[in-house]
């Protein structure tokens, strides 16, 4: 059963995250990455280098989630959304899993809001951004908010235009397997005989300042790592002969 967390403070998700194209043109990449995973409406106690809403080390700032990027509205967003698409009786407990900032740069190809009744995850909110500055969700969810566990598989077309090498063609199909001691994330992109799979995996514990101290420099620089990754996983993919593709307009839709 995929479970909600036990206590509101902030925890640790030292994790892996792995992408592997398929088709004419494969690659793949593994990375080790930070997220936190923390009660988006409560700012409870945490470690000495770790905020909410104010600059440290790491911090996570509600602007940066819930709606346009820079302009969000936190979890009063995330529940508007639930509501929106049927969501109805007892308020969901929520949960959000980020890559914090650090020393106050940030970026998040992906973010998850995650949505709990009890012990069982009932939606889940897949925040995807891009370097392109453009933003859009993906909701998922089974029929009547049951719960999902690690067999559950949720598919969503494709709406936003992730890589300059791939089409917004195709669908996502999410599987979601989250419990007290790890986090299990996979993606898949279908694309005909094109794809990509994505995972996040890591085990869950207490964040520590020691441990973002760990990070820090096993992983320096943080989200600004990631986005110099990303660049130069692109160059790569031009290199191996990958066909770019132009920005399209975003979807008007902030959640699909």
């Amino acid at each position: 059963m995929t479970q909600a967390p036990t206590s509101v403070m902030p925890q640790h998700v030292a994790g892996v995250t792995t992408h592997r194209r398929r088709g004419g043109v494969r690659h793949m990449f593994r990375y080790g990455v930070d997220f936190v995973m923390i009660d988006p409406e409560t700012i409870a106690r945490g470690p000495l280098l770790f905020s909410r809403n104010r600059f440290n080390l790491a911090a996570v700032h509600d602007r940066d989630h819930g709606g346009p990027l820079g302009a969000g509205r936190g979890a009063d967003w995330a529940r508007a959304v639930l509501a929106d698409h049927g969501l109805t009786g007892t308020a969901p407990t929520l949960r959000l899993l980020t890559q914090p900032r650090f020393l106050g740069y940030g970026f998040n190809p992906v973010s998850f809001w995650l949505a709990y009744r009890a012990d069982a995850l009932i939606a889940v909110i897949a925040e995807v951004s891009t370097p392109f500055k453009d933003r859009h969700s993906y909701l998922c969810h089974r029929p009547g908010f049951a719960p999902i566990d690690k067999s559950t598989r949720i598919k969503r077309p494709k709406q936003l235009h992730v890589s300059p090498f791939q089409d917004v063609a195709g669908e996502y199909e999410f599987a979601i397997d989250i419990d007290d001691s790890h986090v299990d994330i996979r993606i898949f992109h279908r694309n005909g005989n094109e794809g990509v799979v994505a995972s996040l995996t890591g085990a869950r514990a207490p964040l520590t300042s020691a441990g973002l101290l760990r990070a820090s420099l096993r992983r320096p620089l943080g989200a600004l790592r990631t986005i110099t990754l990303i660049h130069w996983q692109a160059l790569r993919l031009k290199i191996k002969g990958a066909v770019y593709r132009p920005r399209p307009t975003p979807p008007s839709s902030e959640v699909s």
